[in-house]
């Protein structure tokens, strides 16, 4: 599985339409009942999972749960389990509504909404918490740690919320306070609260979305755009959406990207027919502060030399992953792993002869980042059959 955005869709019928970002509003956004901070700064650990922050709370005694953040998703999910668990009083979960979501691709599906009594980070609490139902056993398994929900961009209406990617936490602050670091403000360019601003490839302006729900550097619409590549698009991995899958287009830019006083030097870009988004792949450099009350993010880095993006590297594979198996998705065209004829559908049982359950998003990324070379086994009937595939750049 590659999964570039998390949710590539969020809240449709009666409340709102979004494509991938592109929205129209017909009410106010979701928010907690009410939000309570136990001091004037409350910093939660996070880990860093691939290019996504993921947090941990204990509230009860069947945690911990795990959480990702996602400033690109206008709606909360959780967990069927964690919705029965919390559900409010007033709004029981066989009683509630099916939400019709759509994703970028214009597909739709439906989720049963509800609301959580409460959420709680450290010493955050979030009450009355309006969510979606939503099975997360698929990104659990890409990800390779339970995940129990993703926390949307609404949920942090009442604080100041830091995504400190460096030092891999989060700090929530009351939303009329000074933010912690300095750096770059940029305001929100619409008045909904969404954190969509203004960037520059080369001489050219578009808008995006701050997407920290994307493990993309740069996910780019080109439509107005005529963006110069040093590396052209190519067939890249299956990415998966609640609907079904869709390969990505990848290739490298010849011009940098710019925001505030901020440059990143040629990026890699994820070619999209939905808004544009800065993902993980940048934000990963910097603290980013999204300020609700005042409509901007600030960005901060501790230097202001350009980020460099390194060479995205492949085994030429995409995988739908459970414990057991990793099944074959997709196998990137031209790649060494087609050449030596592995096809989608194969299945794998092991990596460099540990069960796949052993490899986990990060220690996976971690071995295709150095290895010239893996061995993949490959389940044939009752047989296993170990196959080494070299790893390439998929984008230089």
């Amino acid at each position: 599985m590659n999964l570039r955005r998390v949710v590539l869709f969020v809240l449709a019928v009666g409340a709102l339409a979004l494509a991938g970002g592109c929205f129209s509003w017909r009410r106010e956004l979701p928010r907690p009942g009410r939000t309570e901070l136990d001091g004037p700064i409350v910093t939660v650990p996070a880990t860093t999972v691939g290019n996504y922050l993921v947090v941990e709370a204990k509230w009860d005694k069947r945690g911990p749960y795990r959480f990702l953040i996602d400033t690109g998703a206008a709606v909360t999910l959780v967990t069927p389990e964690l919705a029965a668990r919390y559900v409010a009083k007033n709004a029981p979960l066989t009683a509630t509504p099916l939400v019709r979501v759509r994703s970028a691709e214009g597909e739709t599906a439906l989720l049963p909404s509800t609301t959580l009594r409460r959420i709680q980070l450290g010493g955050a609490r979030f009450e009355d918490v309006q969510a979606l139902v939503y099975d997360c056993a698929a990104l659990s398994a890409h990800l390779g740690l339970k995940i129990d929900g993703v926390l949307g961009f609404p949920l942090f209406r009442e604080t100041l919320l830091t995504l400190d990617y460096p030092q891999s936490r989060i700090v929530l602050q009351p939303r009329s306070a000074a933010s912690l670091v300095p750096g770059t403000p940029i305001a929100f360019n619409n008045d909904r609260k969404t954190p969509i601003i203004p960037l520059r490839i080369g001489d050219e302006t578009f808008i995006a979305l701050i997407d920290s729900g994307s493990d993309a550097d740069l996910s780019l619409n080109p439509v107005g755009l005529k963006p110069d590549f040093a590396v052209p698009p190519r067939d890249g991995g299956t990415i998966t959406t609640i609907n079904g899958d869709h390969l990505e287009r990848i290739g490298r830019l010849a011009v940098p990207l710019r925001f505030g006083d901020y440059t990143v030097d040629q990026p890699v870009v994820d070619l999209t027919d939905s808004l544009s988004s800065v993902g993980g792949g940048v934000l990963r450099h910097f603290t980013v502060t999204f300020d609700q009350e005042h409509s901007k993010v600030t960005f901060y880095r501790d230097s202001h030399a350009p980020v460099a993006p390194a060479p995205r590297r492949s085994a030429g594979l995409s995988f739908s992953k459970t414990p057991a198996y990793w099944r074959v998705a997709s196998v990137v065209p031209g790649s060494p792993a087609e050449t030596d004829g592995v096809e989608a559908g194969d299945l794998i049982t092991r990596i460099n002869g540990e069960p796949v359950s052993a490899w986990n998003l990060q220690r996976y990324q971690g071995l295709i980042a150095t290895a010239d070379a893996i061995t993949f086994t490959f389940l044939n009937g009752t047989r296993e059959d170990p196959q080494t595939v070299r790893i390439f750049e998929l984008v230089p």
